[in-house]
């Protein structure tokens, strides 16, 4: 199983919130949170690592609300609390009882927030570069992806893209003209920049404590993984809050950017394995 087809996997809209995902596989179940930012969903970021973990766990990759084919909601607090109010229901709808989750980026702080939200619902936790724990100690608040975010929000060009998309990743080779073509449909799709606007904006407003301040409250066994040279989310930013998660191993991943599932996909995949199925 080296490829698996959109439709094939598509399922939902789930009962509650209307949650569209991909399901594949048998086993524990996993779901797998993507990141933010233009063309984003669960297909873009993971359709390649999707027949690989379907081996081995029932593995469900999601569209968070606002993203996707997933539909949008009211943000009255910071974007991941709402999304992990969302992914517990869909649990629900879903009959599962306890679920591993991995989670890249903001797809991390979503699954750090429903450990938080609801602890006996998740089992284990892969977590890629997360957003929520970055409180650097080196470098600025405002990374050189974060930076190029928000140009692109600012003034949605085509080489504003393009240059948010080159910090993701350490090697450009990475970005193919294909990988660029279908982020540039699907960031320019009717309403797409409003949503990812929409989420961003969320950020700001009240709401819990900062996440690198609450994550001693969360005891789930985690990997979290983080490349070494990530522009977006700098691993310098995590290792106060590592410090305080009782039950956190980290690996840096050498000559790998932001996007780990892609530019070091197979030892991403493997160390992820490993960890759920040890």
């Amino acid at each position: 199983m080296d490829t698996l087809d959109y439709a094939d996997t598509t399922r939902g809209p789930s009962a509650t919130d209307k949650l569209h995902f991909h399901e594949a596989g048998e086993g524990h179940p996993l779901v797998l949170l993507h990141g933010s930012g233009p063309g984003v969903s669960g297909w873009s970021n993971f359709s390649k690592n999707l027949p690989v973990f379907a081996r081995d766990f029932r593995t469900i990759v999601v569209d968070m609300p606002g993203f996707g084919a997933s539909p949008d909601m009211e943000y009255d607090r910071p974007y991941p609390e709402v999304a992990a109010e969302t992914i517990v229901t869909l649990l629900d709808d879903l009959g599962i009882e306890k679920a591993h989750l991995l989670g890249n980026s903001m797809g991390g702080w979503v699954a750090l927030e429903t450990a938080a939200l609801a602890p006996d619902r998740v089992d284990r936790m892969a977590l890629m570069g997360p957003g929520g724990l970055y409180a650097p100690l080196l470098g600025p608040m405002m990374s050189e992806g974060a930076r190029r975010l928000n140009a692109f929000l600012v003034d949605p060009t085509r080489e504003a893209l393009e240059a948010w998309v080159d910090s993701m990743v350490y090697d450009p080779a990475t970005i193919t003209p294909q990988l660029l073509h279908e982020r540039w449909a699907n960031a320019t799709a009717p309403r797409a920049i409003e949503r990812m606007r929409a989420v961003m904006a969320s950020l700001g407003l009240p709401g819990k404590a900062p996440l690198w301040a609450r994550t001693d409250e969360i005891p789930h066994k985690t990997l979290v993984t983080w490349g070494r040279d990530d522009r977006m989310l700098p691993p310098d930013g995590a290792l106060f809050a590592l410090r305080r998660m009782p039950k956190a191993d980290l690996h840096i991943l050498g000559e790998c950017g932001h996007w780990a599932q892609v530019e070091r996909k197979h030892d991403f995949e493997s160390l992820v394995t490993e960890f759920l199925t040890r």
